[in-house]
């Protein structure tokens, strides 16, 4: 589906200035990720060879391998995000907690045509949505049972599904945990979420309200090196320390 087609718009706001806007990420063409780099082509690279090596190959579905679509934005549902259809259109929004993630939510959102606005709430965060777009229908469909988010039957995800759940709702948990937060009221969807995060190598426990919920914990060398491989750099706004360490 075409995303120069979008209803009603409207002028999105200026991010709140607490940080630069980032940059957009450069688009990885094919050819830029064969060995040799655009110029100088090389042999493709291989796939895993044996059921041991799927956990390596997993780097070719991060978020610099794949051009960005708004399938992705199921990352955000995954998440706390949510999804209300108006007729046949849809609007998506995530409530924040600091003003770097807006920047960058704002700058993903364009990158796939969804222009977007932006306001505090009264508990000194933020709120960016959408506007009513047709666009944004399918994602609705997939996402909703009347009004209530649930997460599809058949969800998995990939670098930027979880780049941007890293963006909206991604809390390092000293002295080496990573926590994914998820939506406050979103129990109908956390099975499928903790299971879409296994299949990606990303297991971990998830916690209740009662324990700093509700959110997934990774932990681990492995698992905390496998999900920074899959989303790729921190944006440029992105304050220290707070996106998912490479050990």
């Amino acid at each position: 589906m075409s995303l120069s087609g979008l209803d009603g718009t409207g002028a999105a706001q200026p991010p709140p200035a607490l940080f630069p806007a980032p940059e957009p990420d450069p688009p990885t063409s094919a050819m830029g990720r064969r060995r040799g780099g655009p110029n100088r082509p090389g042999p493709a690279l291989p796939g895993p060879s044996n059921a041991d090596d799927a956990g390596r190959q997993l780097v070719f579905f991060g978020a610099e391998a794949a051009e960005p679509t708004v399938a992705d934005l199921a990352g955000l549902l995954a998440g706390p995000g949510e999804v209300v259809r108006m007729g046949g259109t849809a609007r998506l929004s995530v409530r924040v907690d600091a003003a770097w993630r807006v920047h960058v939510l704002v700058a993903e959102l364009a990158l796939r045509g969804l222009a977007a606005s932006w306001e505090p709430t009264e508990d000194e965060r933020h709120t960016v949505r959408t506007s009513y777009t047709r666009v944004l229908k399918p994602l609705a469909v997939a996402w909703l049972h009347g009004t209530v988010k649930r997460a599809p039957a058949v969800f998995h995800l990939t670098g930027r599904r979880l780049r941007l759940w890293v963006a909206a709702a991604g809390t390092p948990e000293p002295p080496g945990g990573y926590l994914l937060r998820l939506g406050d009221g979103d129990q109908d969807s956390w099975d499928a979420i903790g299971a879409a995060l296994a299949a990606a190598g990303l297991s971990g426990p998830l916690l209740g309200p009662d324990e700093g919920g509700p959110a997934y914990r990774i932990t681990g060398r492995r698992r905390l090196t496998r999900l920074a491989e899959l989303i790729g750099r921190p944006p440029p706004s992105t304050p220290p320390n707070t996106w998912p360490p490479n050990p």
